[in-house]
């Protein structure tokens, strides 16, 4: 692997991660040392880091707040 591409990803912790979980990734940027884009995407999938991703994240938070509250109420309306 060229020595720019490896201190771009040992400058970045999650993409150096990914790249000792994930050591395909060694022998495919050695030969294409321009896949370090994609392999910055594939990390992002790999982590949960897509917007898709986030946005459930935050569905899933929301629907948590939303049935505490309807439980809250719940505790509330049975001791009156």
């Amino acid at each position: 692997m060229r020595k720019d591409v490896y201190e771009y990803i040992v400058a970045k912790p999650k993409l150096h991660q990914f790249l000792r979980e994930q050591p395909i990734w060694y022998r495919r940027l050695a030969r294409r040392p321009m896949d370090v884009k994609e392999m910055e995407k594939q990390a992002r999938h790999y982590y949960k880091q897509t917007l898709p991703h986030k946005v459930e994240q935050v569905v899933q938070t929301v629907e948590m707040a939303k049935m505490m509250m309807a439980m809250m109420k719940l505790m509330k309306d049975t001791h009156n």
